[in-house]
């Protein structure tokens, strides 16, 4: 194991942390040298988020103590935590949407003119701009860009590139490429080799264990707010990191007993499809009864748009819906809905949870024309479904009352999950359906999508996690600029055949 260097960039040592009802923290330890990048991994609720605020000067500790360059700090605020080199970006973007890029890339700390007035130098601002963006790899002409109108990913690497504008010493990325494509999770792969290179310190937490494998030079897994282990650069690896983040060996990550690949009869077709907004070429495919239709493609392929417009959520303008075998006619998602068609949507606390509302409103909500009666909501009937699907999903909420926002990412999904399997889907579509999660959600997400299908439900998922796409997959079509450029069935499903076909392929 890797020895500690005498003078850490960073020390935390028995940190502890007490919310209302829960032990956040208790005890927990890390050092991180300078120059290093150290990620810190474990389930959602292991305490990484809660550890990195206090690092950050968010929360306050209730035990333990932090050091910066062997000096005890307690920052009584995020802003005197920059102000001495510690910056967190966090997983929720904090953006000022309605501001240019540049405005956003000197917020609060904006180069002003001389001679004492607060005029602000927007060459001065222009030109260091404009050299944050190049070293996260985006182009000049987003300068004047207003931020709402950036997609994700790019979003994201402003972020980054905005933390990077100041005296950094240690540098805390929670979930850095939740929104990111292929090609700027590579380029982020380089700024942090750079940063590192330039004696900068790395707190890197990711749900994605290929990338802690490729980028971490230690690892420290947290566990129930407590230290489950450290390992070195030569002991990185998925299994190991699994093992102690979830306490147990986890062989079947993906549920051993697959379908044939082949499925039972069509129970969605998608007949030579076309939606408003959406490319000038259709998009034929079926999902059939009993097996996991993955689909693949690249960023702006149009996988997800094809599915809204399945869910009724963009309008059709050409081609046929059938469901099992019949016409099906979706004005809407009332009536995709209606038909047992069901998405569980990429975005889950934009478009699949009202986040205020308590966990028992959003599986109700609905679920309401089978829980209503002529004197209103049948509230015995309502209150069995809530202890239902909590208890069937192992989700971790206090009680039904819990506003989902607060929950886990996991529990969030298990949410989502919940208030559709209470209508019995006939197919169900996920679109990312782990984005976010822990490992441990995701062994239990995986386990429950192989259930459905193993009775029946027609899944079409949608994934650009492609480990995930070859461990459940029975079948794969891929997407090209809005095209289906092929299909996979599982005896042909590799990563180079996917990319082949994801990039612009001929199908073989």
């Amino acid at each position: 194991m890797t020895a500690p260097p005498a003078t850490p960039r960073l020390r935390a040592t028995a940190v502890g942390k007490r919310f209302p009802g829960v032990v956040a923290l208790d005890g927990v330890s890390l050092t991180l040298a300078p120059g290093e990048v150290l990620a810190v991994v474990g389930e959602n609720g292991a305490g990484k988020s809660t550890l990195m605020k206090i690092i950050a000067g968010v929360y306050q500790p209730d035990a333990g103590t932090v050091e910066l360059d062997g000096q005890p700090v307690q920052f009584p605020g995020p802003r005197e935590a920059t102000a001495a080199g510690v910056v967190l970006i966090h997983q929720e973007l904090n953006l000022a949407e309605n501001l240019t890029v540049t405005d956003n890339l000197f917020l609060g700390r904006e180069p002003t003119g001389g001679g004492g007035l607060r005029v602000l130098n927007r060459r001065a601002m222009a030109d260091r701009a404009a050299g944050l963006l190049a070293r996260v790899g985006l182009p000049a002409d987003r300068l004047r860009k207003r931020v709402e109108l950036l997609p994700p990913g790019e979003k994201q690497l402003v972020e980054i590139a905005r933390a990077l504008g100041t005296a950094v010493r240690v540098l805390i990325m929670d979930e850095p490429t939740s929104s990111l494509t292929q090609k700027e999770t590579e380029r982020l792969y380089t700024v942090i080799d750079a940063l590192r290179a330039d004696g900068v310190s790395v707190l890197y937490i990711s749900h994605r264990l290929a990338e802690v494998t490729r980028c971490a030079d230690r690892v420290t897994v947290l566990r129930d707010g407590k230290n489950a282990g450290e390992l070195a650069k030569g002991e990185i690896t998925h299994d190991n990191m699994v093992r102690l983040m979830v306490g147990r060996d986890m062989k079947q990550f993906y549920p051993k007993d697959k379908r044939s690949g082949v499925g039972g009869a069509p129970v969605l077709t998608l007949a030579g499809v076309r939606y408003r907004g959406g490319p000038d070429v259709p998009a034929s495919l079926e999902v059939r009864a009993g097996e996991i239709l993955g689909m693949a493609g690249l960023v702006g392929a149009g996988r997800t748009e094809l599915s809204e417009a399945v869910f009724g959520v963009r309008p059709l303008t050409a081609g046929e819906l059938r469901l099992d075998g019949k016409h099906l006619r979706v004005r809407g998602p009332a009536d995709a809905i209606a038909a047992g068609l069901l998405l569980v949507p990429e975005d889950r606390r934009l478009h699949g949870l009202v986040t205020e509302a308590a966990v028992g409103f959003n599986l109700s909500l609905p679920n309401l024309d089978r829980l209503g009666s002529l004197l209103g909501v049948r509230r015995r009937a309502e209150a069995e479904l809530h202890r239902t699907w909590i208890d069937r999903l192992r989700v971790k909420t206090p009680s039904a009352a819990q506003p989902a926002g607060l929950l886990s990412g996991g529990n969030q999904q298990k949410v989502v999950y919940g208030k559709w399997l209470a209508r019995g889907p006939r197919v169900l579509i996920l679109d990312e359906p782990t984005r976010g999660v822990d490992v441990g959600a995701k062994a239990e997400i995986y386990a429950l999508v192989d259930e459905l299908a193993g009775r029946g439900v027609a899944v079409w998922m949608i994934t650009s996690d492609m480990e995930e796409l070859l461990g459940m997959s029975d079948r794969v079509v891929v997407m090209h600029e809005g095209r289906v450029a092929g299909e996979l069935p599982r005896a042909r499903l590799t990563e180079e055949a996917v990319m082949h076909l994801a990039t612009g392929g001929t199908a073989t």
